[in-house]
């Protein structure tokens, strides 16, 4: 069954390119680690929050992924501009 991930986070105004290249980076990077990862965006909020939204395969996908990014370089950069980081997994039940 599929899952949904949806991450908010804070980053400076002033970084808003080096957001969005280091998501794409690790974009790439987790799909080359644990192929699975089928849809990835990446949004803002009117109040600047940063919002990304990743569909996985499965949850056995999700989390051979996580078992794989920690610590590699494109995490470590993406996370690097990222402050207040929250994640919630959402399981796909239905889709009309």
């Amino acid at each position: 069954m599929a899952v949904i991930t949806v991450t908010r986070f804070q980053a400076d105004p002033a970084d808003t390119e080096r957001v969005r290249a280091r998501h794409a980076a690790l974009v790439s990077a987790i799909r080359a680690a644990a192929p699975g990862l089928t849809e990835a965006r990446l949004g803002r909020l009117g109040d600047g929050t940063w919002v990304g939204v990743w569909r996985w395969d499965s949850a056995a996908v999700l989390a051979a992924a996580r078992q794989a990014a920690p610590g590699t370089p494109a995490a470590v950069e993406a996370f690097a501009v990222a402050r207040d980081v929250t994640a919630e997994d959402i399981e796909v039940l239905e889709e009309l």
